[in-house]
């Protein structure tokens, strides 16, 4: 193998590396936004962080974005969540949440891969959803139901009585 094939997969893998680095570092820096600098009181960042140690994101790099994120710096953080509801083909309720330092360029992106179903207004989705909170308390269950009962699977009756007999195929007479 060449020098300038191994050369090409280099580059290759260190392009896949960096826009991984970019979307965990963009990811801790709305987590810092969101909840704070502190990873032990915000739950989201110590997530994030974490995600980035495995992907060996450097610790200087980190830090930066937790201090970019939470204001410490004269950068400001234009990055922000964004959360849009539809249908995918066959009435499947989908909820697509976007970091985005741009809403104007990210909905029709998000509107041409809706182009099989159809995006919803904010709440369609979620007013359907299970994960909306109730304020009344679960309907307890008795023990009795909790109980597992084996089923026995049900015999099929045949119905070889009820089957036409056919003669057997006989061979032509010259044969």
């Amino acid at each position: 193998m060449g020098a300038q094939w191994k050369q090409a997969g280099r580059e290759a893998n260190a392009q896949k590396k960096g826009q991984l680095v970019n979307k965990l570092v963009r990811e801790i820096m709305v987590a810092a936004k969101l909840g704070g600098a502190d990873p032990e009181t915000n739950p989201r960042l110590a997530a994030a962080v974490e995600k980035a140690r495995k992907a060996s994101v450097y610790r200087d790099t980190i830090e930066r974005a937790i201090k970019k994120g939470s204001g410490q710096t004269d950068d400001k953080v234009v990055i922000e969540q964004v959360t849009f509801e539809g249908f995918a083909p066959h009435k499947v309720p989908v909820v697509v949440e976007c970091l985005t330092d741009n809403r104007n360029r990210t909905a029709p992106e998000i509107r041409t891969i809706f182009k099989a179903g159809s995006l919803g207004q904010p709440g369609s989705v979620g007013f359907s959803s299970i994960a909306t909170a109730s304020s009344k308390p679960p309907i307890p269950i008795p023990a009795a139901m909790l109980r597992a009962t084996p089923l026995k699977p049900e015999r099929r009756k045949s119905n070889r009585s009820k089957r036409k007999k056919f003669p057997k195929a006989r061979k032509a007479p010259g044969f």
